[in-house]
Formats: C-alpha cells, sequence, structure tokens
C-alpha cells in the first residue's frame, strides 16, 4: 500500500517537488473545501514562486475518496486574482478526500497528489464564495448581548421609577430579537458587503489602523464592568482575535463611509454637518443596498 503524506486543509503544499524549474512553486488552500448536502461550496487556493504570486497558470482537480469509491469530481480553477484561484464543487459526502492537481504552465503540465479531510460544512450562508459560519452567527449574538447590557448598566444608573421600567422593557425587546438567526445573518452581510466594496474602491485596512481602532474599543469596554465580565467569560484571547477580523472588515467601511462624507460635503458646501452626516447616511443605505443585490449571496 502506497504511504501518502497527509496535508492539513490549510497547510502550505509543496507543489512539483524535485522538478527543478518548480522547486519554489507553493500551493496553499485558502478557502478549504468542505461538505454540504444542499450546496456547491467553494474551494480556493494560493499559488506562488519564491513568495510572490504566480500569474496566468491553468489548474484543474480530480477529487476521489480514499477509503471508498463515490466516484471522482472534476474541477476547473479560474484565476480571481494574481495568484488566487478559485472553483466549487458538491461532493457526496465529508471524510478523506484525494486530490489529484494538474497545473499547466508555459506549455507543459505537472501533477500533485495530496490528501485532505474534507469536514462537514458549518456554514450558514455564503458571501461571494466566503462562508458565514455558525460561529460567527454566535459572535455577533454575543456582541449584541454585550451592548444591550452596557446600555442596561448606564439606564440603571441614570434612571429610576416608570422610565427605568420602559427602559428595561426595550433591552428585554432587544435581547429577544437578537435570538434571530435572520437579523445576525443580515448584520454579517451588511459589513462583509460594504467591506467588499471598500476593497473594490481601492481601500485597505492596515495593521496599524486596525490596531488603532482595536485599542478604542477596549478602552470603551475598560469603562463597563459588565463589560469585561463578559468577554471574561467569553473568553478574552478569543474575543479579541475575532473583534481583530471584524475590524478589518470595519475600517474598510468606514473609508467608505469618509468617501460618502467628502462627497456629500463637496456637492452641498453651505450645509452644516448634521445634514451632510444625515445625507451621507441615507446615501450609504443607498449605496448598501445596491452592493448587496450585486453580490452572490446563498443561504442554506
Amino acid at each position: 500500500m502506497k504511504k501518502w503524506l497527509m496535508f492539513s486543509i490549510i497547510a502550505v503544499f509543496a507543489l512539483l517537488a524535485g522538478c527543478s524549474n518548480t522547486q519554489n512553486i507553493d500551493i496553499e488552500v485558502t478557502k478549504p473545501l468542505t461538505f454540504s448536502s444542499e450546496k456547491e461550496m467553494p474551494f480556493e487556493i494560493n499559488i506562488t514562486e519564491d513568495g510572490k504570486a504566480v500569474k496566468g497558470l491553468d489548474i484543474s482537480a480530480s477529487l476521489s475518496m480514499v477509503d471508498m469509491d463515490h466516484g471522482t469530481f472534476d474541477v476547473q480553477f479560474e484565476e480571481q486574482k494574481a495568484g488566487t484561484y478559485a472553483t466549487t464543487t458538491k461532493l457526496s459526502m465529508a471524510g478523506n478526500w484525494e486530490a489529484v492537481f494538474t497545473v499547466e504552465r508555459d506549455g507543459k503540465t505537472f501533477e500533485k497528489v495530496v490528501q485532505y479531510k474534507v469536514e462537514k460544512s458549518k456554514g450558514v450562508a455564503t458571501v461571494n464564495g466566503e462562508v458565514i459560519t455558525s460561529e460567527d452567527i454566535e459572535f455577533y449574538s454575543f456582541i449584541n448581548k454585550l451592548h444591550i447590557a452596557i446600555s442596561r448598566s448606564l439606564d440603571e444608573q441614570k434612571l429610576s421609577g416608570k422610565e427605568l421600567e420602559e427602559a428595561q422593557a426595550y433591552w428585554d425587546t432587544q435581547e429577544k430579537m437578537n435570538e434571530n438567526q435572520n437579523q445576525l445573518l443580515t448584520q454579517i452581510i451588511r459589513l462583509r458587503a460594504m467591506a467588499i466594496l471598500g476593497e473594490e474602491k481601492g481601500h485597505k485596512a492596515t495593521p496599524e489602523e486596525v490596531k488603532t481602532a482595536i485599542e478604542t474599543v477596549r478602552q470603551q469596554y475598560a469603562g463597563h464592568e459588565i463589560a469585561g465580565k463578559m468577554i471574561k467569560e467569553f473568553g478574552e484571547d478569543k474575543f479579541w482575535s475575532i473583534e481583530e477580523k471584524q475590524y478589518q472588515m470595519i475600517v474598510l467601511s468606514q473609508k467608505v463611509q469618509q468617501d460618502l462624507i467628502a462627497k456629500v460635503k463637496k456637492e452641498n458646501p453651505k450645509v452644516n454637518d448634521q445634514e451632510i452626516n444625515y445625507l451621507a447616511q441615507k446615501e450609504y443605505e443607498d449605496l448598501l443596498v445596491s452592493q448587496v443585490n450585486s453580490l452572490k449571496i446563498e443561504i442554506f
């Protein structure tokens, strides 16, 4: 029996080892292929040579199960951007799969066989192929609970009597709404849509910008005892790791907002800041609707 080298789905694959002209070409799986019984799932790889993206490759793959005969699934990758190639396929089940990559470069064809375990998809939706997982939903639910708890605490400090009762009833309603997965999914899609638009407009969220934004949020939460307690229970390292990824998208969306504010100011030089913000927000919402409609969104 041949002894195959098992690869993690997120591992970097050494491609075409032993060929002198391709020794430095690597394949990295950037969007792992998962199993869903209902949908075709995205599969994305990144190919580099000496750390630089490799363009213009013709790449296909044949996928088959290692231990069972469920047929062969052939896929053709399409180049998305420099070095990034993507496809979709609907596998028959989760488990150990073998992929035979065929790469054509400069008229020469090479093959690489790899194996990895295909996990059952935890996704609830995709936005342009990017999976929204149940963990994403849970995190947004937690963030909403966190903000509701902070608001409750502030109201308890400054309100009393009937006003406090009304405020508490309002926050009870908000907590109930937070149990609606569709609402949470909408929040996630809105942010991802505007982050994608920010990238399309050429914006970037630099590490420095994300770090500055995170530090601001840390300071805000530090002023509320309930926030510190809830984040500790959630897991501080886990929380801030996820928040960093969220703020990469938030920074991009904020840059789109800044573009709109600048545009509105230029078009309405005599309007006050309050009106500018109102007009910019209205344009933002219109732009958001247009952007969401332009994306490929699948809900499982």
